[in-house]
C-alpha cells in the first residue's frame, strides 16, 4: 500500500492549487486526475478574472498560490474591467492560450518534490475511528493517507446533454466519474444535481471579422501575479458583436426542443450566466443580447462565442448562428452542450472547508456548488493549506468576510449555502472598499508567510510596498503648498478652482481628475513612486472617509465574530431559540455569534437569546 500524507482527487483548478499548496508546506503529497490530459483544463471559456474573480486570483497569488503567475506567462489579450467605476470593483480579467496554459500549469506540478501525479478514479473512500485513512482506485489500487482533499469539479456522474441526445461523459468529451458520488453517499454525504454549460466553439477562417467590432486589450498590461515584473504584452484581439431578432426567432421556434424546457434537464443552472435560449425567453424585451469571440489559443483555430451557451439540437444551434453579423459562414469545430453533474451540499462543510464529522476529509471547487475557474481556485488553496495544518496538528486558517474575498466565498458556502451555482462578484462582499484587488498583497502576504506559502522575498516586497505608501501619505499630509501665482496656475491647468490660502498636499489628491503623478510640477518634496504604490497613495487619500467608515464597521463584525460560541452543544435545551434556530444551530455548530447569525432561519431574535446566553453562562461560576 502507498502512503501520503495528503491526496488530493481531482486535478483541476482546485485540486492544482491543492495539491501545490500541500506540497510547498512540506508534506508528501498525492494529486490523482481521471485523465493527465485534462490538468488544469479549462472546458469553458479560456480565461481568468472578471468581475469579483479577480480579486480572488490576487488573493489565491498573494497567498501563494500559482493561478496568477500561471495566467501571467500564457495570456493572449488582458483588460481591467469596471475602470469607469471606483477601485472597489475594478477587477482584471485576461484571455489564456488554453494549451498554453495547461503546460504551464503542468510544469509547476511536476517540479515540485513532494508531489506525484497519477492517473486514476477514485472508487472508495477509507475510514477508521471518525477519521479518513485513505482510499482505493477503481484499479484495485489502496493509497493510504492522512487527510484527502476532494476536487470532483464538475465529472461526478455527469452527462453531457445537445438536444435530444444525452450521455454520460465529462466536459469535452472526457470521462465521467462514476463511482466517487456512491463513494460520498455511502459516507452519509448529501449531493444534489447542478448543472453547466459551455457555448459552441467555431473556427476561425470561417469568421467575418469586418463585421465585428474589435475589442483592444490595455496598455500598459496589469499583471495578476504581485511577483510579475517586466512589460506584458497583448497578443491578440477579442471583437463584439449581437444576436438579432431572426437569432431569436429561431430559437422561439424550436423551444419545446430545448431540454432545460423539455424536462430534459433536472439539474439547476447558474442564474448568472443563463443559457441563450433562456435569455430569450426570461428577457422578451431584448432585441439583442452582446456576444464576445475570443480565440482559445494562438496555436488553435478555435474560437469561443461568450453569451451563447446553449444546449439546443445542432441543427437549431447552427441555424442560429449563421444569423448573427460575423458569424454567417461560421463553421463549427464543437457543439455547445449542458453537463449536469452531482456536488455537495457546502452547508455540510466547516469554514476550513474540512466535512463536519468526519475528520481529515476536505472539499473544493464546484463540487462545493461554486462556478467558475477562480471561485475553484480560492478554495483549492485554502482546503490545501487547512489540510496540510491538520497532519501538522496545527490550528486550521480561517478568512474572515473582512480579510479576503475568500473568506466571504467560504462563508456563504458554509454559512448560507447556495441554491444554485455559487458565483462571486462584488456585491457578494459588505467590505469592498477594504478588500480590493491592488491590496490583495497587503491583506494576505503575511499569512501566506506564516504557513510556508509566501517566500521571505515576496513577504519583503510586499513590506516594502507598505512602507513605501505609508510614508509618502506622511509626507503629504504634513505638505503645505503656500499660494502664489505657481499654484493658481497649476491648478487652473488642472481644471481646479484656485484656493484663498496654503493648501495640504494630501487634500489636493483628495480633488477629483488629480492623482499622485499630477504633483510633480508643484510639489517640491515630489519623488516618482512605482506604479504599486503610487495606486495606494492615490485610493488611501481620495477613499480615506469611506475607507475609515468600513474599519469602523468591521469593528464592529469582528466583535461578533469574537464572540465564541461552544462546540458540540446541544442547542435544543435552550428553550428560547425558535424550532428552527435550535435545529439549524444544532446541524451548523458555528464558531461564533456572528456566524450564527448569518445561518438562514436564525433570526435576530434568536441572536438575542444567545447573547443574553451567552453573558450569563461567562459569569456562571466556574466558567
Amino acid at each position: 500500500m502507498d502512503r501520503f500524507d495528503i491526496a488530493v482527487i481531482g486535478a483541476g483548478h482546485a485540486g492544482c492549487e491543492a495539491a501545490l499548496a500541500c506540497a510547498r508546506m512540506g508534506l508528501r503529497t498525492l494529486l490523482l486526475t481521471l485523465n493527465l490530459d485534462a490538468v488544469a483544463l479549462m472546458p469553458c471559456n479560456p480565461s481568468i478574472g472578471g468581475t469579483g474573480k479577480g480579486h480572488l486570483v490576487r488573493e489565491v497569488d498573494a497567498l501563494g498560490g500559482e493561478m496568477g503567475r500561471a495566467i501571467d506567462d500564457t495570456f493572449i489579450q488582458s483588460r481591467m474591467l469596471n475602470t469607469g467605476k471606483g477601485p472597489a470593483v475594478h477587477s482584471l480579467r485576461a484571455q489564456a492560450d488554453k494549451r498554453a496554459y495547461q503546460q504551464r500549469m503542468l510544469s509547476a506540478l511536476f517540479s515540485e518534490p513532494n508531489l506525484e501525479i497519477r492517473q486514476g478514479e477514485c472508487g472508495r473512500i477509507l475510514c477508521e475511528g471518525g477519521c479518513v485513512t485513505g482510499f482505493c482506485t477503481t484499479t484495485g489500487a489502496r493509497i493510504a493517507c492522512r487527510a484527502l482533499i476532494v476536487c470532483a469539479g464538475v465529472y461526478m456522474d455527469s452527462r453531457i446533454i445537445i438536444g435530444e441526445c444525452a450521455w454520460q461523459g465529462g466536459p469535452q468529451g472526457l470521462l465521467a466519474s462514476c463511482h466517487l458520488a456512491d463513494a460520498l453517499r455511502e459516507l452519509g454525504i448529501s449531493l444534489r444535481r447542478f448543472k453547466t454549460g459551455t457555448p459552441p466553439r467555431v473556427e476561425e477562417s470561417s469568421l467575418d471579422f469586418d463585421e465585428m467590432e474589435p475589442q483592444e486589450g490595455d496598455h500598459p498590461v496589469t499583471p495578476f501575479s504581485f511577483l510579475t515584473d517586466g512589460l506584458l504584452q497583448n497578443r491578440a484581439r477579442c471583437y463584439l458583436t449581437y444576436t438579432n431578432e431572426q437569432t431569436h426567432r429561431i430559437i422561439r421556434e424550436n423551444i419545446h426542443r430545448a431540454p432545460m424546457y423539455a424536462g430534459a434537464i433536472h439539474g439547476t443552472g447558474a442564474r448568472y450566466c443563463p443559457s441563450i435560449e433562456d435569455k430569450i425567453m426570461r428577457f422578451a424585451d431584448k432585441d439583442r443580447h452582446q456576444l464576445f469571440l475570443e480565440p482559445e489559443g494562438l496555436s488553435t483555430p478555435e474560437w469561443y462565442v461568450q453569451g451563447l451557451s446553449t444546449s439546443m439540437p445542432e441543427d437549431v444551434q447552427l441555424a442560429m448562428l449563421h444569423t448573427i453579423p460575423g458569424l454567417r459562414g461560421a463553421r463549427v469545430l464543437r457543439l455547445a452542450y449542458a453537463i449536469e453533474y452531482e456536488c455537495l451540499d457546502p452547508l455540510q462543510l466547516r469554514a476550513d472547508l474540512a466535512l463536519r464529522g468526519l475528520r481529515g476529509l476536505y472539499f473544493a471547487g464546484q463540487v462545493n456548488g461554486t462556478s467558475g475557474y477562480e471561485e475553484a481556485a480560492a478554495q483549492g488553496i485554502l482546503a490545501g493549506i487547512n489540510a496540510a495544518r491538520h497532519v501538522q496538528g496545527k490550528s486550521p486558517v480561517i478568512l474572515g468576510r473582512d480579510q479576503a474575498y475568500i473568506g466571504v466565498l467560504v462563508d456563504d458556502l458554509t454559512t448560507k449555502g447556495t441554491n444554485e451555482p455559487y458565483r462571486m462578484m462584488t456585491s457578494r462582499c459588505e467590505y469592498r472598499l477594504l478588500l480590493r484587488q491592488d491590496n490583495a498583497d497587503l491583506r494576505l502576504t503575511e499569512i501566506g508567510h506564516a504557513v510556508g506559502l509566501a517566500s521571505d522575498a515576496r513577504l519583503a516586497r510586499m513590506r516594502e510596498k507598505k512602507q513605501a505608501a505609508q510614508d509618502a501619505i506622511a509626507r503629504l499630509k504634513r505638505t503645505w503648498l503656500p499660494k502664489s501665482p505657481e499654484l493658481d496656475a497649476w491648478m487652473e491647468a488642472h481644471g481646479q478652482a484656485a484656493p484663498s490660502a496654503s493648501v495640504c498636499a494630501a487634500d489636493l489628491l483628495r480633488r477629483p481628475g488629480l492623482s499622485y503623478d499630477d504633483l510633480a510640477g508643484v510639489d517640491p518634496g515630489y519623488v516618482p513612486l512605482p506604479l504599486p504604490v503610487r495606486e495606494q497613495v492615490d485610493i488611501a487619500l481620495r477613499y480615506e472617509g469611506y475607507i475609515d467608515k468600513e474599519r469602523r464597521q468591521v469593528e464592529a463584525f469582528r466583535k461578533a465574530e469574537d464572540q465564541l460560541l461552544p462546540q458540540g452543544f446541544d442547542y435544543h435545551t435552550l428553550s428560547g431559540l425558535r424550532i428552527e434556530a435550535r435545529q439549524k444551530l444544532s446541524a451548523h455548530q458555528p464558531r461564533s455569534l456572528g456566524e450564527a447569525g448569518r445561518i438562514s432561519g436564525v433570526s435576530p431574535g434568536d441572536i438575542a437569546v444567545l447573547m443574553v446566553w451567552l453573558a450569563r453562562r461567562e459569569q456562571a461560576p466556574g466558567s
